[in-house]
């Protein structure tokens, strides 16, 4: 799936994209962004527009 454009993602497909591919394999959000030559950034951005926000304990975006 094609994430580079991410302002025409809708943000809650986003984020289950995100969160599947942190929980099966990617490390980090660092990692991910390496990965998928993402701005990490810009996905953190994007995805507190919804209220979430990465939290690197648990390695995924949740509310809050």
């Amino acid at each position: 799936m094609e994430l580079s454009n991410l302002d025409r993602l809708d943000p809650q497909i986003l984020l289950g994209i995100v969160n599947e591919k942190l929980r099966l394999g990617s490390g980090n959000l660092a990692d991910l962004a390496a990965e998928m030559e993402l701005d990490s950034l810009a996905l953190e951005q994007r995805l507190a527009e919804i209220g979430f926000h990465y939290h690197n304990d648990v390695n995924q975006f949740r509310r809050g």
